[in-house]
């Protein structure tokens, strides 16, 4: 699995940001050595373009230093002090990669790592921060005692692959038990693809074709009983669409309900979003709906 660090350095954006330091008082009071400067001194006009610019890019920064990049603003001293090391960097190879290598390393920490681990949860392998980083030094120092990245690379990616099966397969496990039960109960009709439906009120009225707008309403459920959605939620009036603008499932039953028709549908999760997550929908979710046809418009 191959990864891509994307590292943004130009964080002062423009007076499009509105959000101003000044003024504000911090109420932590926090021992900051501040560096004596001398008073600006601005003797042409291309100095004061210069120096109001410079003001203009802190716009919006502090809230941007809060919110994203969680820094306490009690250590602004320290900031700025860093600042000015990455800015004197730009001249100087082996402070710029020092550098580069702090802001690597946070990208790894607060963003890869953990949607790796989110990846991990729920399978017999996690990871561990410090292993991992090991694996990442020694890569760029080119110690292959144990691996060559691209051994690495395979290895990782069949134990990636098995981890996810495993994982897979346990979130599908309760919709296929629910389904294997459901099927034995009364009224309740599988089809050859697995949808099953059960037939509340038995309409009398035209059966749609695929590419026919319907009017419907309709409920959502989870199999533990969980109301996901409702067109009722939406207002009185029914939610219309065509019918091959839905999921598999719900495609598959408009295409049999005749008008007037109620049904209950009971989706496995390949005729519904399969892998895809969808709000409070996880992978591989079985679904309930119950299905009220009122009518197609031509």
């Amino acid at each position: 699995m191959k990864k891509t660090l994307i590292i943004a350095l130009a964080i002062l954006a423009s007076a499009s940001f509105n959000t101003a330091f000044a003024g504000k008082k911090d109420k932590k009071k926090v021992k900051t050595t501040v560096e004596t400067v001398a008073p600006v001194q601005l003797k042409s006009s291309t100095d004061t373009v210069s120096y109001t610019a410079g003001m203009v890019f802190t716009g919006g920064l502090v809230s941007y230093l809060q919110q994203q990049m969680n820094v306490d603003t009690a250590y602004m001293a320290d900031f700025v002090r860093g600042f000015k090391e990455a800015v004197k960097a730009a001249s100087d190879p082996k402070a710029k990669a020092y550098i580069a290598g702090m802001q690597i390393a946070d990208q790894i920490k607060s963003r890869m790592l953990p949607n790796l681990k989110k990846d991990f949860t729920g399978t017999p392998d996690s990871i561990t921060d410090a292993t991992l980083y090991r694996g990442f030094t020694d890569a760029l120092q080119q110690d292959t005692t144990i691996f060559t990245v691209k051994k690495a690379e395979s290895v990782f990616q069949n134990l990636h692959a098995r981890n996810k099966a495993v994982k897979d397969e346990a979130l599908k496990a309760p919709g296929r038990t629910f389904l294997a039960e459901n099927a034995k109960k009364e009224g309740v009709i599988t089809t050859p693809s697995g949808l099953q439906y059960k037939v509340l009120v038995k309409g009398e009225g035209e059966v749609p074709t695929k590419t026919d707008k319907v009017q419907v309403h309709y409920e959502g459920r989870l199999i533990d009983g969980t109301v996901f959605d409702a067109s009722r939620r939406h207002g009185d009036k029914p939610s219309t669409f065509r019918a091959d603008q839905v999921i598999k499932g719900w495609t598959e039953a408009l295409t049999m309900m005749p008008v007037g028709s109620k049904w209950q549908l009971f989706i496995p999760e390949e005729l519904a979003y399969g892998s895809r997550e969808q709000g409070q929908i996880k992978p591989y979710s079985t679904l309930i709906f119950d299905v009220e046809l009122l009518g197609i418009e031509k």
